[in-house]
């Protein structure tokens, strides 16, 4: 046992690795964890408005169908709204153009739907015509485009998840090496023929990871525009 063990820990390129490591994060960890974080805090807010965004027209439908009039009833659907989406539409009611306060507001992340509804509004209340029908009629197809694309991220998060566990295979096979009593950092550190070797494998690596990404990014694309 100590024969496969041993030679994963000793070593020219083991103490040279620990010795680059020290005991702290490397330098671009922190901001790396920044960034993800940050990427994270932008999907959910933008799923957050894709949500408010059909709820806001259900609401607003279901108020006008009652009987209310456009901006009374536009009060009523922004005042169920998640707090944050509650907050950014409380002028909205009050607003002297609102479809250009919708415009305005769909700029964020996930409330780009508010087009839509600003250019129904302009239907509906400055031409005259049903405005309760065009309403639903777009929230329901609005809650349609996110139980799509839904459906396509969960299609794709198979290919996704194969590509990201392709892109640490050379890792292992690193170690499974280092496990047979080769050193194979050092060539790739130490060496020119290794630096070279080594930074065409993480260019194709990254590539490819890249490549799939693309990919991935570029069907879900797809299908949305298909159904547009």
């Amino acid at each position: 046992m100590r024969a496969w063990v041993t030679p994963m820990f000793e070593g020219p390129s083991a103490r040279r690795l620990a010795a680059l490591r020290g005991n702290d994060r490397p330098p671009g960890g922190a901001l790396r964890e920044r960034f993800a974080e940050l990427l994270r805090g932008r999907g959910k807010e933008a799923e957050g408005w894709s949500a408010a965004v059909v709820e806001l027209c259900d609401g607003l439908g279901a108020e006008l169908v009652a009987g209310r009039g456009p901006e009374e009833a536009m009060a009523a659907a922004v005042e169920v709204l998640p707090s944050p989406q509650r907050e950014a539409l409380a002028g909205l009611p009050s607003a002297p153009d609102v479809p250009q306060a919708l415009r305005e507001l769909a700029v964020r992340p996930g409330a780009e739907a508010l087009r839509l509804l600003a250019a129904c509004w302009s239907i509906g209340v400055e031409r005259g015509a049903a405005f309760a029908p065009v309403v639903d009629g777009l929230a329901g197809a609005l809650r349609d485009d996110r139980n799509h694309r839904a459906a396509v991220r969960a299609q794709l998060a198979g290919a996704r998840t194969t590509a990201r566990l392709l892109a640490v295979l050379p890792a292992l096979g690193l170690a499974m090496s280092w496990s047979l009593g080769a050193d194979p950092l050092s060539f790739l550190f130490t060496t020119l023929p290794g630096l070279a070797c080594l930074a065409a494998a993480l260019a194709l690596d990254a590539a490819g990871l890249a490549w799939t990404t693309r990919i991935a990014t570029s069907a879900e694309h797809g299908e949305d525009t298909g159904r547009t």
